[in-house]
């Protein structure tokens, strides 16, 4: 394995959504994403940067700390939150930049006590109007995450409801499921499974042949299916104003908690 890829894995996966409020529709499209410790974000060497980089825009966290990085960026967010990991491990899954574009519809922060103890998930939210947002969760008695919906994803559901997630960090395997119930009822479920496959050279030339400019199929997918659930006359609801819901600001989604 090359030196700079040890911290990292990769994961081949199929991401699946089927909604069910209104019309019935399903997706389904492959990519590959990438898992690290935010204490060693690799450092892809230059002449393959092209087809991985981690800029420091990508993230939320990144904007909030400047130039101070990731790690410092999701520790203030969470001191904002009266959590304080004591220098414990968070681990990242997310995509990279591909030829200076990147798209996450969702990323993940597993965020660890020093004992390696699950502290809180953090899910960050992008939509392909340029928003992005933060759930902080933390399991109920039952083990599961839950959160109010309060950002606008998709133009054809409203940002009401609550999901349900189940957000397992990876191992061998990547399993993760978002549930989204509106008025007592499930209107959308999205999967993301993989295998874990070895970072370095060969594995991500390979992956990059394979699913060439992945974070711009992944946006483009996206956009295609808005088209065909358009063309099934399915109306749009309307963005909410800025100043009555802001995309980027953090929010403590606890059970019971709407921002």
């Amino acid at each position: 394995m090359n030196g700079w890829a040890k911290s990292a894995s990769l994961y081949r996966c199929e991401v699946r959504h089927v909604r069910t409020h209104v019309e019935r529709h399903a997706l389904r499209h492959s990519t590959y994403m990438w898992l690290f410790d935010l204490d060693a974000v690799p450092e892809v060497p230059r002449p393959l940067r092209l087809l991985a980089g981690f800029g420091s825009s990508d993230q939320l966290a990144a904007d909030a700390a400047g130039t101070a990085g990731l790690r410092s960026g999701v520790d203030e967010y969470l001191a904002g939150e009266d959590i304080d990991l004591d220098g414990g491990r968070i681990l990242l899954l997310t995509h990279a930049r591909v030829a200076g574009y990147v798209f996450n519809p969702l990323s993940v922060y597993w965020c660890h006590d020093p004992a390696g103890r699950l502290v809180c998930v953090v899910a960050e939210v992008h939509n392909t109007y340029g928003g992005r947002h933060r759930y902080l969760l933390r399991p109920d008695t039952d083990g599961r995450l839950r959160a109010d919906k309060t950002f606008y994803v998709s133009p054809f559901l409203p940002v009401d409801g609550r999901y349900t997630l189940r957000l397992p960090a990876p191992g061998r395997l990547l399993d993760l499921t978002v549930h989204l119930e509106l008025d007592g009822r499930r209107a959308l479920t999205a999967t993301v499974k993989g295998r874990r496959i070895p970072a370095g050279t060969s594995t991500l030339l390979r992956e990059a042949a394979r699913r060439p400019l992945s974070t711009l199929a992944v946006s483009l997918a996206i956009r295609w299916h808005g088209i065909r659930l358009l063309l099934k006359g399915l109306s749009i609801i309307p963005r909410p104003r800025p100043h009555s819901r802001k995309a980027t600001r953090v929010t403590n989604s606890r059970p019971g908690h709407r921002s």
